[in-house]
């Protein structure tokens, strides 16, 4: 089986990635799979891509899909094609077309319903667009990654059968996330363990919301800190909103800290383990891995209720959740604050969520229920060809 995606690692920056690279991880054990990704150089049951030179400063699209033409290539001879992202799906849909071999998509976001990424790809974003629609109808098998995004799937490709799109929702390594009772990560960020504080992990994106956060963020308790840890704005303008943003905040307030550089896993689970709360003010989210990363450290959430994020937080038992109207911001704004105070204010609720979170995490979100559910559906894929 070929498996193809953007992220692979070292090169992880999303939820995508996680996803792939803990799938691949665990399907090792149950097919035989080649990961194809984007980047330089091979490892074992890895080969990377890359756009050629004279593709340098393109639109991205056109690299993208410069990537998909070199890894449909590369797959020759595989039974079955997996993709991952709009980055891969007509690489997935080329060799279907090409060899004959099935292929199965995984959607863990939809283009249709993420009209902002038009500032980063400009009329590149058409070309996603047209990249993910062919290859999602063409698709033997469509995986969503939770029941709101099957349903997501279904009202932007009505031409799709629904008979071909199947729930399989996302896991969580309750190994590598898992509370650490260490501080040392914390102390060398600046972070006072003896305050509470707030944590937001994501990229500076639109989808995320990162600025509904820091525009919530001037209204909570002055002894709770917020700890930032965002990178890879999608523009420039988003980066200079973000920047200012966070500059208002900081002049207001205290304990305000920012991290922009990606941060090793270790290090995350161990601010997620001493967050009062962690914070996912996402506008869409299909899923949302990173919160399950939250739960799994037992730590309580607060999210806006959107995509799938309500089928990962149990409202009332391992978090809090704030509807989010697009028309009313503020309203989501002054609601984020309250559930943030909430729980900050109330340590033991916060703890016991905490321990809900985690409870749940390791009962329901194994990756190795994910791998068998995704290698079923390979065998049934493979058996109606």
């Amino acid at each position: 089986m070929g498996l193809l995606t953007r992220e692979y690692p070292p090169d992880v920056y999303g939820g995508a990635g996680v996803h792939v690279e803990f799938l691949a991880r665990e399907l090792r054990a149950l097919v035989d799979v080649e990961v194809h990704c984007w980047g330089e150089g091979g490892d074992d049951g890895v080969i990377r891509h890359r756009a050629p030179a004279s593709l340098e400063g393109a639109n991205d699209a056109l690299r993208t899909f410069a990537v998909d033409l070199a890894m449909a290539a590369a797959v020759q001879g595989r039974d079955l094609v997996h993709s991952h992202t709009w980055y891969a799906n007509l690489g997935g849909h080329v060799s279907k077309l090409l060899y004959g071999m099935p292929h199965v998509l995984t959607a863990h976001s939809l283009e249709p319903l993420r009209p902002w990424k038009a500032e980063q790809l400009g009329g590149g974003y058409a070309l996603s667009s047209w990249a993910e629609r062919t290859a999602m109808e063409s698709a033997d098998a469509v995986v969503a990654v939770s029941d709101g995004m099957r349903r997501d799937i279904l009202d932007c490709y009505p031409a799709l059968d629904p008979d071909r799109v199947h729930v399989i929702r996302n896991g969580i390594d309750t190994t590598a996330y898992r509370p650490d009772p260490r501080t040392d990560a914390l102390s060398r960020i600046g972070v006072d363990p003896t305050r509470p504080y707030a944590l937001f992990v994501g990229r500076i994106t639109r989808q995320k919301g990162v600025p509904h956060l820091l525009r919530a963020a001037r209204t909570i308790d002055p002894a709770v800190q917020l700890v930032l840890c965002a990178g890879a704005p999608d523009t420039p303008a988003l980066d200079r909103e973000f920047r200012g943003l966070f500059d208002e905040l900081n002049a207001v307030r205290d304990g305000v800290h920012w991290i922009p550089a990606m941060l090793p896993r270790p290090v995350v689970a161990q601010l997620l383990t001493h967050a009062t709360v962690f914070v996912c003010p996402s506008v869409y989210e299909p899923l949302g891995i990173v919160n399950l990363e939250a739960m799994a450290c037992g730590t309580a959430v607060v999210a806006s209720a959107v995509g799938g994020i309500p089928e990962v937080v149990d409202d009332g038992v391992t978090g809090l959740l704030v509807p989010y109207d697009e028309g009313q911001p503020e309203a989501f704004e002054t609601a984020l604050a309250a559930a943030i105070d909430r729980l900050a204010g109330d340590p033991d609720t916060a703890a016991r969520m905490g321990e809900a979170g985690r409870d749940r995490a390791v009962r329901e979100f194994g990756w190795d229920t994910v791998a068998r559910r995704t290698a079923d559906l390979y065998s049934a894929v493979l058996g109606g060809s």
